[in-house]
């Protein structure tokens, strides 16, 4: 890997996603859950968890090899049921002495708006799934 090198990952979140999500964290809050307190909300439909969006990261970083040592996320707007997200990571700093990197993520939706951004670090393992 080279800085400024990008890869990307796209999937459609589903209320199946969710339910399975929620079951595993416990997180039963009811605008993930609830459909007519959604409805009675100002998001008037059930969103996506944030950190089910945001493990989208840990699709790209097991196909590379990474070992997430910290991570940082800054969520922008609201995904809904439907939605079809876009991950990019691109490394931003690497030091192949420590076999450490760094990367930012920018999650963006099918209408075009980003809608989370990270950041990791991440120590580089020794195998790669993909190229």
């Amino acid at each position: 890997m080279y800085v400024g090198q990008t890869f990307a990952f796209r999937r459609t979140f589903t209320k199946g996603n969710v339910a399975l999500f929620c079951g595993v964290t416990g997180d039963y809050n009811p605008y993930h859950q609830d459909e007519s307190f959604a409805a009675e909300s100002w998001y008037r439909k059930l969103n996506i968890p944030g950190l089910l969006t945001s493990i989208m990261l840990t699709h790209i970083g097991g196909m590379l090899g990474f070992l997430a040592t910290e991570m940082s996320f800054e969520y922008l707007a609201q995904i809904f049921a439907g939605d079809t997200i876009t991950c990019t990571v691109t490394v931003v700093e690497k030091d192949e002495a420590e076999r450490r990197d760094v990367a930012s993520a920018s999650f963006v939706n099918q209408d075009g708006a980003e809608v989370l951004r990270a950041r990791f670090a991440r120590f580089s393992a020794r195998i790669r799934l993909v190229r």
